[in-house]
């Protein structure tokens, strides 16, 4: 799969122009997609210049090297910039609902299921709740 990830807010807390705090299990679960699964994944931000370099610095410090940087295949020119790109999955705090967790993240990815598919599952594999004293008194 092509997967886009934005950095701030997604990898990293939203600081900019700084950098943030990492996330929890962000890195970890960016290292399983590309170099475990396979997955092509684009960092795509609305960093540029000094500020990307930054950002792209800091992820390989911490070992991750991507596809490609804000453009769907290294080998294209870095001008002009699509608006929209093409991938099977973008990962970005800007989302409905926000940023799901990245363990998360992770399982909906590896088993090509929508987040409410995966929602689902987390309520089924919840115990039901016991009884209440008072509900036997309905």
């Amino acid at each position: 799969m092509k997967i886009a990830v934005d950095f701030d807010g997604t990898i990293v807390e939203e600081a900019y122009p700084y950098i943030g705090k990492p996330i929890p299990f962000a890195i970890d679960v960016l290292k399983r997609l590309i170099y475990e699964d396979q997955h092509q994944v684009i960092l795509w931000t609305v960093r540029e210049g000094k500020l990307l370099d930054e950002a792209v610095e800091y992820c390989r410090r911490q070992g991750v090297e991507f596809y490609a940087v804000n453009k769907l295949h290294p080998e294209i020119a870095d001008e002009p910039k699509p608006r929209k790109i093409s991938v099977d999955v973008f990962i970005d705090d800007r989302n409905i609902g926000g940023l799901p967790e990245w363990t998360a993240i992770y399982d909906i990815i590896s088993k090509r299921i929508s987040y409410e598919q995966y929602l689902r599952e987390q309520v089924k594999e919840e115990k039901p709740a016991k009884p209440s004293f008072w509900s036997r008194f309905k």
